[in-house]
């Protein structure tokens, strides 16, 4: 079992790769597929094989994945992802690998938005490629809130517009040993996982959990989509950009992050990070 995961310098792949390693799987079974190796020196120093994966670059892709016998799909952050995740899962297909693991977002197929769209066009990629995958649908990382945690330590405001919707957060560490457990075991082969912590929060919630952490008043401040819009344009964004931005927390305020079933407790055999502990985390 030779084992690569992409995008294995981020935030999420590092957290993989020691989880992976936490299992019992040897460093030198292990391929950290990378964008630019010369960042990824400190993977190489524990033993693990270094590979330039380039999502928009198919001959790193071919060439990375020999001896490779599952691979962990982190999507990407690029405008254009999906032709980048469909170069990966070709790639995969053609070096006759039949083990994936892709980390998709959640109820892509029930409620339509920007960011889904993207996951939902990869997720229909891999089973068209035939192989025998498992998808994960990640919630939300609680990491995402630690620049509005970190403004509000100024402001006492988060703002959103989200309304009164609730979000099922979990932190990568907890997103990261259910990728680790998906690769190395078939329990979760052919399935397709909604992965979310084990409660749903309003972003009032939110606000008391950063008050918390931060020691000082914080409140939630809801604003409309088109308040947010403007306000992003103010501070810099291109109206492309936040619209995207915004089309996120319209998402979210028609439920896209609301539900959870224990799914990922399970998978990871213990409770998923709690809020406040998540928002501490660095």
């Amino acid at each position: 079992m030779t084992l690569l995961v992409s995008a294995a310098s981020g935030h999420l792949g590092r957290l993989v790769i020691d989880a992976l390693l936490a299992r019992g799987v040897a460093a030198s079974d292990l391929v950290a597929g990378v964008r630019t190796p010369a960042k990824a020196g400190d993977l190489a120093a524990r033993g693990i094989r270094v590979v330039e994966f380039d999502y928009a670059r198919p001959d790193t892709l071919t060439a990375g994945l020999e001896g490779v016998t599952g691979v962990l799909l982190i999507s990407g952050t690029d405008v254009d992802r999906v032709a980048g995740h469909r170069n990966v899962v070709e790639a995969v297909r053609a070096a006759g690998i039949d083990r994936l693991v892709y980390t998709s977002a959640p109820r892509v197929d029930e409620i339509d938005y920007a960011l889904g769209a993207d996951h939902l066009a990869t997720e229909r990629a891999i089973a068209e490629a035939g192989l025998d995958a498992t998808i994960l649908r990640n919630n939300w990382y609680t990491e995402n809130y630690l620049d509005s945690v970190a403004r509000a330590a100024e402001s006492g405001v988060i703002v959103a517009a989200v309304g009164d919707a609730r979000v099922a957060s979990a932190s990568r560490r907890d997103y990261a040993e259910a990728a680790a457990v998906a690769l190395t075991t078939d329990e979760f082969r052919g399935r397709t996982l909604e992965l979310a912590g084990d409660v749903a929060w309003t972003y009032d919630e939110l606000a008391a959990a950063a008050a918390e952490v931060l020691g000082r008043e914080v409140v939630y401040q809801p604003v409309t989509l088109e308040q947010l819009t403007a306000g992003l344009e103010q501070a810099g964004l291109d109206a492309g950009t936040a619209a995207f931005v915004a089309g996120i927390d319209d998402a979210i305020a028609r439920g896209a992050l609301s539900q959870t079933d224990g799914t990922l407790a399970r998978v990871i055999g213990r409770p998923t990070t709690p809020l406040v502990a998540g928002l501490r985390a660095r």
